[in-house]
């Protein structure tokens, strides 16, 4: 034949679009090859197939995908095919909801159990999902742990590895129709949320019904009001601990998840009872060893919740960032007298009745333009600026008092300096704190998808504290340096 030169029109032709080729698995026949037009109905295709093999009610069928996913084809979906997919022609997916449905009630046990695997694994895919929960699937899989304990409470002891799987079956079919979305959560009983609090302890030693039932109890509370109330009455924040000392960084990433859940939650004046709960309880202290400094790397879903972990514990200072200061309010005043006392009373003249009140004025006067403040008469008016607001002035006593010897001499080296070449330290302190609350997000809720968590944090109970006294020591240092003036300090 006449060789073609390569720009003759005669090169073939890509195939149309809406054709993709297939190959589609039948039992116990050869895989038929064939070519599927996407521009016709789906179950014209389905009868075309069944016509093949000679199968009657072609309604009954399906195609799915003949990989590990089985999920079913859908007039939703097909044009997901990609040429040279493997179909199989299958069970309507009504036919196998109902199927299913009958089979996980069948008095066998091995039967019961098969069934119950076949669901957990169908159940991932939301065209069967929809079906099974059309026929009130869920209620039935409540029901069965509702019941399951007692009834098989003397099977247990000669069918204890078959018991175990069925209730982990039974829990993975329910977390993953549950996850589609389709039914609220408002909807399950107090008796159900027990037993799932209670496999919390119950079941510790067996790793898939822990991990189903802490995935429960996170999806419960994050999504219903009314459940959280439950399960912040069921479960404790004692009973999860243990779960982090372990070695299995699934079931840590799925307590800390639960951890966060209610922490989340939580009305605002009881999250601080929360936050005490969990130092009590040295959380933080047990993460670090037991997750942080564990010998393995942490995978994304863990810095993901630790992250959360973390803006959580953060947002614990919104309420005093956002507090202005009250110039009358005694208790808070005497917080500006301690920052005064610490810094300078080592050195100044007794307070002793001698010396009028006008003397002692203009020494605080002093005292407190030595300070730094902007407000030299009335310091306290400093803090009416949200955020940072009190939160300021908390970091500033914190570090007076924790770190008394950097704090005097801070404050000493400035008003020692000439007027512009100090760093004043109330100011800064105040333009410092707002800028790590901006810098750490105070306030914020927790993005959904970030993982970017800091193990300094953890180190510390105190940690935006420490935080803070580190930065405001780097800044004067940094001042120092530069040969900073007033006019930089915007800079």
């Amino acid at each position: 034949p006449a060789v073609l030169a390569p720009n003759s029109s005669s090169v073939a032709m890509p195939p149309p679009a809406d054709i993709v080729k297939v190959a589609i698995e039948w039992p116990g026949a050869f895989p038929k090859l064939m070519e599927i037009d996407q521009k016709k109905p789906l179950s014209s295709i389905i009868k075309e197939v069944c016509d093949g093999w000679s199968l009657a009610n072609h309604d009954q069928f399906a195609l799915q995908h003949a990989d590990s996913s089985n999920f079913y084809i859908t007039e939703k979906n097909r044009n997901e095919i990609k040429n040279g997919a493997i179909l199989r022609l299958t069970t309507s997916p009504a036919q196998n909801a109902q199927q299913l449905h009958e089979r996980i009630q069948s008095s066998s046990m091995d039967a019961k159990l098969e069934a119950l695997k076949d669901l957990a694994n169908y159940s991932r895919d939301v065209t069967f999902a929809q079906e099974f929960i059309n026929l009130d699937g869920i209620s039935l899989l409540t029901q069965m742990v509702e019941s399951g304990t007692e009834r098989y409470q003397k099977l247990q002891k000669i069918m204890k590895p078959c018991f175990g799987d069925m209730l982990s079956f039974t829990l993975t079919a329910f977390v993953e129709l549950m996850d589609h979305g389709i039914v609220s959560w408002d909807t399950f009983s107090v008796a159900f949320i027990k037993k799932i609090a209670s496999y919390v302890n119950k079941f510790a030693s067996d790793i898939s019904i822990l991990q189903r039932s802490l995935a429960i109890l996170e999806s419960m509370v994050l999504n219903s009001h009314d459940l959280y109330q439950k399960v912040a009455q069921e479960i404790t924040i004692g009973q999860l601990i243990p779960h982090l000392q372990g070695t299995d960084q699934e079931i840590q990433t799925y307590t800390i998840a639960v951890i966060n859940a209610l922490f989340l939650k939580a009305p605002d004046d009881k999250r601080q009872e929360m936050a005490n709960i969990l130092a009590q309880k040295q959380l933080r202290s047990i993460i670090l060893t037991h997750v942080i400094r564990a010998q393995r790397a942490i995978n994304n879903e863990m810095a993901h919740q630790l992250y959360v972990l973390q803006v959580l514990t953060f947002n614990l200072l919104e309420d005093r960032m956002m507090t202005k200061m009250d110039p009358q309010d005694q208790a808070q005043r005497d917080i500006i007298f301690e920052l005064r006392r610490i810094a300078f009373d080592a050195e100044s003249e007794p307070n002793n009745s001698s010396g009028s009140i006008e003397k002692r004025k203009s020494m605080y006067t002093r005292d407190y333009k030595k300070l730094g403040f902007i407000n030299h008469v009335n310091p306290a008016m400093d803090f009416t600026q949200t955020p940072p607001g009190m939160l300021a002035l908390d970091n500033m006593l914190y570090f007076a008092k924790h770190h008394q010897d950097a704090y005097i001499r801070i404050v000493l080296e400035n008003s020692s300096r000439e007027d512009k070449h100090e760093c004043p330290f109330g100011r800064s302190s105040i333009e410092l704190t707002k800028m790590l609350c901006e810098i750490l997000k105070v306030g914020e809720l927790p993005s959904e998808t970030c993982n970017d968590f800091h193990p300094m944090f953890f180190t510390h109970d105190r940690s935006f504290e420490e935080f803070f006294c580190i930065c405001i020591q780097l800044l004067n240092k940094t001042w120092k340096e530069m040969r900073a003036t007033s006019e930089d300090f915007n800079k």
